[in-house]
């Protein structure tokens, strides 16, 4: 059942597993992620023969439905998210342990983002004991880990471990510290991503929503589609969520937790200060 609040700047006390989006009209809160799904199945026919395995799959392509082309914010209540966003907010985490901990929550974020999202190769192999129905991340779909510079580098640390088969294109981007706009200094995205990407785009701090936007935006011109993309966050604020549902319909967020407002600086709060400087002490 969902509960509909009255405004999108007020959070419920409980971080509830999934926020519905639509902005700027209402906020619609669900207590379970959804559960339906519509898969699309890709014909493919693979026989490999190697001692006593042989794997005849067909690729099965899932996504979650996007209803009215809605933004999607997922909070995933997981016990470890928690704990390890805890960890980011404390002051006294010193520099190696705060850098730790965003990765570790990285890997529990990408993993629920990838969820039902991965094209699989299903089949059957032999076992010691017997013939065994199996299923595999299909190698030849695209998958590709954008984190943005640099604090982004911390929370993908094990993408490569949650995600087989994935490759990384570095986004830099600074914020002025004054006016808040983006500047693009490093791009490392290839001339086009190969049909059918998905993309994680992985940026600790949604806060102004300036830098995100500026990344998917760079994202697009290179062959993605909202659809393709899911973005990955330690934190995020109403002003980054508004912006993003505004540009971007249909995109899917999963952030650790999500915070009141930002300061007239940029900065979340309480958030967990620059995640940059805390990761790497500089």
């Amino acid at each position: 059942m969902a509960n509909r609040l009255n405004t999108p700047f007020r959070w419920p006390a409980h971080a509830p597993r999934l926020l519905s989006i639509e902005y700027p009209q209402s906020l619609t809160t669900h207590n379970l992620l959804p559960s339906s799904l519509h898969p699309n199945k890709i014909s493919s026919s693979i026989t490999r023969h190697r001692s006593h395995v042989a794997v005849k799959s067909q690729t099965t392509m899932q996504e979650k439905p996007i209803s009215d082309n809605r933004m999607l914010v997922f909070v995933p209540p997981h016990p470890l998210i928690k704990h390890w966003v805890s960890v980011l907010r404390n002051e006294q985490t010193p520099c190696p342990i705060f850098k730790n901990a965003m990765a570790e929550l990285g890997r529990l974020l990408i993993y629920e983002a990838s969820r039902d999202w991965l094209p699989t190769i299903r089949g059957e192999i032999q076992s010691p004991m017997g013939v065994a129905s199996v299923e595999f991340i299909d190698p030849r779909e695209p998958v590709a880990v954008v984190p943005i510079l640099r604090a982004g580098l911390a929370l993908a640390e094990h993408a490569s471990s949650i995600l087989p088969a994935t490759k990384t294109y570095h986004l830099g981007i600074s914020r002025d510290e004054e006016t808040l706009q983006p500047t693009v200094y490093l791009n490392k995205l290839p001339e086009k991503f190969p049909e059918g990407s998905r993309v994680f785009v992985v940026d600790p701090m949604l806060a102004t929503g300036g830098t995100i936007v500026a990344a998917i935006d760079l994202i697009k011109e290179h062959g993605v589609d909202n659809k393709q993309i899911k973005v990955v966050s330690a934190v995020a604020a109403p002003p980054a969520l508004q912006k993003l549902s505004e540009k971007f319909p249909g995109l899917h967020v999963y952030s650790g937790i999500i915070d009141p407002t930002v300061n007239d600086k940029g900065f979340i709060i309480p958030g967990l200060g620059d995640a940059g400087d805390r990761s790497f002490g500089t």
